[in-house]
């Protein structure tokens, strides 16, 4: 019994659906999907039943596209309430989501607790000498804007730095709790948003960072005793190791960042990334960083 995981499906694009489509059985095993599956409803039913049909186990984190409120699909969701409905479409099909137990694995590299976060980001990777104030402008001066600051609103919070630090407040005491619940058991840890700032690597789009995290989580790996920590947004599959934590980078991306693999002989299921058991740790705990485009 093996735990799996994927992000960033993007199922708004029919190439990635008819990806979807050809995922294989993994009856025992256990699947984590990693936020941003899509916008809408509609495409968290694909995943979620695609997901449910092949595997035992099925986790979620939402990412940004999920809390997108839409002209489309149910625009009067906003912010919470859009998460919400989430959830509760996620309950619906049986899978695990950050508002539910986070759950104990006693398959292949177990135990561990399974425990899916939602932190959003607070703009806060961004270069010492730039102000909050500033930050937008700095991303703006490269033309980088994310697509957020028009579709992800925060309601009821004032703004997306204090939801962030709403949700910082409250998953970091719910990880506290599950270490002090289960001594000596390791956890888990999937966010759609790296916990680190040194883990974000865009080149393309370097002052993207602004949307990709919050620094509040910088040390929780280490902090909550994390055996691996999962992510995805980035759509840099990679793997990387930290103080003997393994941190996951598990995107599958638009089209265009995957078709060529797909066009080389391999499918979705290549594409599953093993989270447990997965490889021991490095001698003292680092390693190069090992890019994962590929599988």
């Amino acid at each position: 019994m093996k735990l799996y995981a994927i992000g960033d499906l993007h199922l708004s694009y029919e190439y990635n659906r008819k990806a979807l489509e050809e995922l294989e059985p993994h009856l025992q095993d256990g699947l984590i999907l990693c936020g941003d599956i899509g916008e809408t409803a509609e495409h968290l039913e694909l995943a979620f039943a695609a997901a449910t049909r092949n595997f035992k186990t099925v986790f979620w984190c939402p990412g940004n596209h999920e809390l997108y409120s839409l002209q489309s699909s149910r625009p009067d969701l906003r912010g919470e309430a859009k998460y919400q409905h989430c959830v509760d479409v996620a309950r619906r099909h049986g899978v695990h989501t950050p508002e539910d137990p986070f759950v104990r694995w006693d398959g292949e590299g177990g135990p561990a607790i399974v425990a899916p976060i939602f932190t959003l980001y607070d703009y806060s990777f961004r270069p010492a000498d730039v102000s909050r104030a500033d930050a937008l402008r700095w991303a703006e001066e490269t033309d980088t804007v994310a697509t957020d600051e028009f579709l992800l609103h925060p309601d009821p919070h004032p703004s997306r730095d204090a939801w962030c630090a709403a949700l910082v407040r409250r998953f970091e005491a719910r990880l506290a709790e599950a270490v002090a619940a289960n001594p000596g058991v390791p956890l888990v840890i999937a966010n759609h948003w790296p916990l680190r700032e040194d883990l974000v690597y865009i080149p393309r789009v370097p002052r993207f960072s602004l949307w990709c995290g919050t620094k509040a989580t910088e040390d929780w790996h280490t902090r909550f005793g994390a055996k691996v920590v999962v992510s995805g947004h980035l759509h840099v599959p990679r793997t990387d190791w930290k103080a003997g934590v393994r941190f996951e980078e598990v995107s599958l991306g638009y089209p265009k960042q995957w078709s060529d693999v797909k066009t080389a002989g391999k499918d979705i299921n290549d594409l599953l990334r093993e989270i447990l058991p997965g490889p021991p740790p490095p001698p003292g705990g680092e390693a190069e960083m090992k890019w994962r485009r590929w599988g």
